[in-house]
């Protein structure tokens, strides 16, 4: 139905102008309001500052086009230059198939060039902070959509294993340590040992020289420093895997700072060579930039030989395009690294390689008054305390209801709620503006927030349950003559899954699926408070429970995609 729609349109727009090269994606609009139409467009608008002529008019030639469409129950011109079409019921629930295909999984493009979606970077000995949560929820969910869609997509990890906090780690161990082996210690004691060093070295700044010469042991291979090093990073990594599960996070690939270590002095000769390293004060290397680009010199090497997160990060690049030939390489990280990923990115054109898209997938800053964010002073509020903290208020929320909410596992739901919280609140928001943590509107049963999408997909399904025995129905439902206004409203909506899940997948924008979302279930319950579903006739029954299944798989779907778990029961 769309696809003879948009071909028209575009008949109509070449022979207006000449040029056939309109986007599907640019071209129709779903109205919110149904006395609007099902679908709309404004093309008119910008035809008419091409060709010079009234948009009106142009929209009236458009919309007499469009009518005689098949499926097309009329469409009209409205000023200033928009078309608004009805379409039949038969087309629209014919479109709704669509809709179902998307529903499940895409099966993956292998043979694509893969995308590859850096969004988690976790330093090694100390635990994830809740400034962390940004990179690693934004990254999954934009990775779930790749993948979703058949993508070829690979999402990747790079904890920071490397570098002179590991010097720090080993003296402040060495000095202060409790006499238990390194594995034996939690990731809290590793982190307290660090502070310990950071408070004892404002005090004896000579022990900054001792971390960086502990450090440069390190990357010598001395075999006993090694082995305190190899014990920090099982102690993390074991730690992650917990916290990774809570999140439904998964990484694909994942190459660690230190993983790079002999990768480097290639890239190093290989900037000597072509003049884009050079020899700064002191005999550290750097890149200068060429004037115009608003950039200050990147430090390479430090004078003493050893490398910094720059060169590692070069590395990085090279392996990724040498090993993968990626078709775009995505850095999923927060506003405050922009400058580093624009010297990173400018260096690598110098270096004059052959580049996939790079991209800086930035995200604001969280605003969490609560607490600052120093790991050095201890005090940075911790990504495991905030995701405990909404698991217990979502369990007083629980309780708070009494017998509205129905679950045989008090503790599994609240889990399910607090964790969905946290997350649809981040993805909620849209990623380049500064998120605003608040726990109400996170825990909140009204508005958009998860446990609005969880109560609503439960309540579908619940409905389903009833009819059990009706699924055949339900998958077939025809229209009935004269459809009502909640359930067009709901069938439209269910018709945008698929264009919305392209839209945030090519903009890298998760909250405008988190906004689908939100308006589905609005236009659910309007139908559900509206129009009876089991008590209707036949024909109407059918129908409805087939809004019903639909809406409750699509809300699964999308909920998944965001990494959220929605219940049955609630």
């Amino acid at each position: 139905m769309f696809s003879n729609l948009t071909a028209e349109a575009l008949r109509v727009i070449r022979n207006m102008t000449g040029d056939g090269s309109a986007e599907y994606a640019s071209l129709w609009q779903f109205p919110r309001e149904s006395e609007r139409g099902d679908l709309a467009t404004s093309v008119a608008l910008g035809l008419s500052k091409t060709l010079k002529q009234n948009p009106l008019d142009l929209a009236k030639q458009l919309a007499e086009a469009l009518g005689r469409v098949a499926g097309v129950e009329r469409a009209e011109a409205m000023a200033p230059g928009y078309v608004n079409i009805w379409l039949t019921p038969a087309a629209l629930m014919e479109e709704l198939q669509e809709t179902r295909v998307t529903v499940a999984p895409a099966k993956t493009r292998k043979k694509e060039a893969p995308v590859i979606i850096d969004f988690c970077g976790p330093n090694i000995a100390k635990p994830l902070g809740v400034h962390h949560l940004g990179s690693h929820v934004i990254g999954q969910a934009i990775i779930n959509l790749y993948r979703h869609t058949g993508a070829n997509v690979i999402g990747w990890s790079y904890p920071g294993d490397w570098g002179t906090q590991f010097g720090k780690l080993a003296v402040a161990y060495r000095k202060w340590g409790t006499g238990k082996s390194p594995k034996e210690h939690s990731v809290e004691e590793l982190l307290a040992l660090y502070v310990r060093f950071h408070d004892e070295a404002e005090k004896e700044p000579s022990l900054e020289d001792e971390a960086r010469a502990a450090f440069k042991k390190i990357e010598d291979g001395d075999p006993e420093l090694r082995a305190f090093w190899a014990d920090v990073v099982a102690v993390s990594n074991a730690a992650l895997v917990r916290l990774y599960g809570r999140l439904h996070l998964h990484v694909d690939v994942e190459t660690a700072e230190s993983f790079y270590e002999e990768r480097m002095a290639p890239i190093v000769e290989e900037g000597r060579k072509k003049g884009v390293f050079q020899t700064g004060e002191g005999g550290a290397l750097i890149v200068p930039f060429p004037e115009g680009k608003g950039l200050p010199p990147l430090l390479m090497q430090k004078s003493d030989g050893t490398t910094l997160y720059a060169t590692r990060d070069l590395a990085m690049v090279r392996y990724r395009i040498d090993t993968y030939h990626p078709s775009a390489l995505y850095y999923v990280v927060d506003v405050a690294q922009s400058m580093h990923f624009k010297q990173l990115f400018e260096t690598c054109r110098m270096l004059g390689w052959e580049l996939p898209l790079l991209e800086h997938t930035v995200f604001g800053r969280m605003r969490f008054p609560e607490a600052s964010m120093s790991t050095r002073k201890g005090t940075s509020l911790r990504m495991e305390q905030v995701l405990d903290e909404a698991v217990k208020r979502a369990g007083d929320t629980i309780r708070a209801h009494g017998d509205t909410i129905q679950t045989d596992d008090p503790s599994g739901l609240a889990e399910t709620m607090g964790i969905g919280a946290v997350v649809y609140g981040i993805l909620s928001q849209n990623r380049r503006m500064d998120m605003v943590f608040d726990w109400d509107k996170m825990l909140s049963f009204e508005g958009n927030s998860a446990p609005y999408l969880q109560y609503t997909h439960a309540r579908a399904r619940s409905v389903l349950r009833k009819a059990e025995g009706e699924e055949g129905k339900a998958k077939k439902g025809a229209v009935p003559p004269g459809m009502a206004p909640s359930e067009r409203l709901l069938l439209r909506t269910l018709l945008q899954f698929p264009l919305v899940l392209e839209e945030a997948r090519e903009t890298r924008l998760p909250h405008k699926l988190t906004n689908f979302l939100y308006e589905l279930c609005q236009a659910f319950n309007k139908f559900y408070n509206t129009e009876p579903i089991l008590k209707a006739e036949d024909a109407a029954r059918s129908f409805r429970l087939a809004l019903t299944l639909l809406a409750a798989d699509v809300l699964q779907s999308g909920a998944e995609i965001l990494t959220l778990r929605v219940p049955d029961r609630m």
